[in-house]
């Protein structure tokens, strides 16, 4: 399916036709990586992280210690 390229503002623009984006799940306001890879355009939904998720994946071996960024320079309240 072939799709034409438009100046919108200062960038460029690209319709993605409903087929297409409905194959791979993609809706209004979803984020995605544009990456490009051996001159094409590659467009992939981004993971979506919860921090519940992350959280989870916290364990002695991976967490680090604190860091001492040293003493005030400013006005910073410690």
């Amino acid at each position: 399916m072939e799709a034409r390229v438009s100046k919108w503002g200062n960038s460029l623009g690209l319709r993605i036709p409903l087929p297409i984006a409905k194959a791979i799940g993609l809706s209004e306001n979803t984020t995605v990586q544009l990456t490009a890879k051996n001159g094409e355009i590659v467009v992939a939904k981004s993971k979506a992280y919860k921090l519940e998720d992350l959280l989870a994946k916290i364990t002695t071996k991976n967490k680090h210690a604190e860091t001492d960024t040293g003493s005030a320079v400013g006005k910073e309240d410690w």
